[in-house]
């Protein structure tokens, strides 16, 4: 057999061989992220969204600018700090934790990590986060996201 037969061969076998089995189970862990409808807190945008891979689910909270500045708004703004809550629990059943933390927000988007579980399949879980400043009280946003595994 002359070198391009075997290289064709080999190829050939290389085509044919079954595919690996860690190739499917990483394709059977992807990571869907559903986030909530954004609200407006403390004059801020914010929102909760949840990373879930199987049945492991990821918790966190975002914080942005709700707009554009008005005329005459000093730029850059002042940095304020914000006490955050974010807490989350299975529909119709346990919960999944609470945090309480502060952060300080300026001009770029914030992200308020906190709650990481394993939730049964089939479950939903409720999340909701809220800021609030030293003159503003808090309006929390939520999300319900279902866990397919």
């Amino acid at each position: 057999m002359n070198r391009i037969a075997r290289i064709a061969a080999g190829a050939a076998a290389l085509l044919a061989a079954p595919v690996p089995a860690f190739a499917s189970a990483q394709a059977a862990a992807t990571t869907v992220t559903t986030c909530g409808w954004s609200g407006l807190q403390a004059g801020l945008s914010t929102k909760v969204c949840a990373d879930v891979t199987g049945n492991s689910v990821v918790l966190y909270g975002q914080i942005g600018l709700a707009g554009p500045p008005s005329p005459g708004t000093p730029w850059p703004p002042a940095p304020q700090e914000l006490l955050t809550r974010l807490t989350a629990d299975v529909a119709g059943g346990n919960s999944l934790g609470a945090v309480n933390g502060r952060t300080v927000f300026q001009i770029s988007t914030v992200r308020v990590d906190g709650i990481t579980a394993t939730v049964p399949c089939g479950s939903t879980v409720h999340a909701s986060f809220s800021v609030e400043s030293f003159y503003r009280g808090p309006s929390p946003v939520t999300v319900d996201v279902p866990v397919v595994c």
